[in-house]
């Protein structure tokens, strides 16, 4: 699977975003910064990074002998107006499902490199506090329809409109819609980036990231406020 796109920086400032500042964009990702270094966080047994150039070419890959195979290759190339980036991602997929696995790494994969545009035009060079948890597994089953209308979502939103979502029980977010598909949703606001997985579209449960800016955000506090809203509306749907 490839991925390629103009993203609004230096090569070198991509560079960093993605083996520096990843809770940025992506997830937290540790990488020793020399070919032949541990990869920890991307892959469930860790990996190896096997090419090292910055801010040129960088690859990584899952530790030989792994039950499982996956490599992500990145080239970077400077133009007039930032950074092309092409990503090219192989890999093995177990089970069964094959089209239904490459169609869900194919959707997310576009979402988190919309996310590293984001990242790179509003926080660059920042770290974030980040959460990411998954809904109860009732939620497999028409569970983003219900996450949007308990965020407030308006139907027909689309990228770029003005958008306050209302969580009860939370602090209201008004930001922008950046991100809009059939299963996926994508909110900027002041100090975050606001990520919201339909993974129903799937038969996964849904789930929900943030990548948190602001000085005093405290990840853990979050996740213990999301996962209780997270329960109450999954329960509050069931018992309804």
């Amino acid at each position: 699977m490839t991925w390629e796109g103009e993203l609004p920086a230096s090569p070198q400032e991509v560079w960093e975003a993605f083996t520096l500042h990843t809770t940025g964009w992506y997830w937290e990702i540790d990488y020793e910064p020399r070919a032949g270094g541990a990869e920890r966080g991307l892959t469930g047994k860790g990996g190896v990074v096997s090419v090292w150039e910055p801010p040129r070419h960088f690859t990584t890959r899952t530790v030989p002998g792994a039950d499982e195979f996956n490599e992500l290759d990145y080239r970077l190339r400077p133009t007039p107006r930032g950074t092309l980036l092409t990503l090219t991602h192989r890999g093995v997929i177990a089970g069964d499902d094959y089209d239904t696995e490459l169609d869900a790494c194919r959707r997310h994969t576009a979402l988190y490199y919309h996310s590293l545009g984001e990242y790179l035009r509003h926080f660059p060079g920042r770290d974030a506090a980040y959460l990411r948890l998954d809904a109860p597994g009732g939620s497999a089953s028409g569970g983003f329809a219900r996450l949007r209308r308990a965020l407030g979502v308006p139907d027909g939103i689309e990228a770029g409109d003005p958008v306050r979502l209302t969580p009860a029980g939370l602090g209201p977010i008004e930001g922008v819609a950046d991100f809009v598909a059939p299963a996926f949703l994508g909110v900027r606001s002041a100090d975050a980036l606001h990520r919201f997985y339909g993974r129903d579209a799937w038969g996964w449960p849904v789930g929900v990231a943030h990548h948190l800016f602001a000085g005093d955000a405290d990840a853990e506090a979050a996740r213990r406020a999301w996962a209780a809203w997270l329960d109450d509306v999954f329960t509050s749907e069931r018992e309804a």
